[in-house]
């Protein structure tokens, strides 16, 4: 039993893998998407924080975080994508440092879904480290048709992370997305079965 960090790029499939691989270890899961989407909701000093940083421009009519707004500004400049990972990655990794420590405790699995572990470091603190790849011709195709977003934001998200490529050659296990979902599922249930025997 162990903590298993899952990365991967945008769009690259990370969160499908995690949620086909987690029923198969009876794994709890930490969704670093999620809890940035939570913090920015939920939590009043990340959001004063976020405000006050980028302020009225990215504030939707009752107050909210119009996070399509924020996207927009922090895929444009990469200082301002700097600066809301300063404010809300030592929050997320507060948040997933502590499931860590419990499901080390109770020896139990833990999936890590986490776009950003080696940027963060966050690779020293699991005991295992998935890359889930595809080709960059897919990530595109995907963010533009299951997120509706246009060509042009499709490349400045691809752009602004560290290539499949680097990380891939960083992990313990590469998963390869470019195929039909139910190959996922087959490499998910292969990875659960290695794991369970040798983890």
């Amino acid at each position: 039993m162990a903590v298993i960090g899952i990365t991967g790029g945008v769009a690259s499939g990370k969160s499908s893998f995690t949620a086909r691989l987690a029923p198969r270890l009876a794994a709890q899961v930490f969704d670093a998407d999620a809890a940035a989407r939570d913090l920015l909701k939920n939590d009043p000093e990340a959001r004063q924080a976020v405000g006050q940083r980028f302020g009225s421009r990215i504030l939707g009519a009752q107050g909210q975080v119009d996070r399509a707004r924020l996207r927009e500004i922090v895929f444009e400049d990469a200082q301002e994508r700097t600066a809301l990972e300063a404010i809300l990655h030592p929050l997320i990794r507060e948040r997933w440092i502590q499931a860590a420590q419990v499901a080390r405790r109770d020896q139990t699995w833990l999936l890590v879904d986490i776009p950003l572990l080696f940027e963060t470091g966050a690779e020293r603190e699991c005991d295992a480290v998935v890359v889930v790849a595809c080709s960059p011709e897919t990530q595109r195709e995907r963010i533009i048709s299951r997120r509706g977003l246009s060509p042009e934001m499709a490349e400045k998200m691809i752009a602004s992370q560290t290539s499949l490529a680097s990380k891939a050659v960083r992990a313990d296990y590469v998963i390869w997305n470019d195929a039909p979902l139910a190959r996922l599922d087959e490499q998910a249930e292969l990875f659960a079965g290695y794991l369970l025997s040798y983890g």
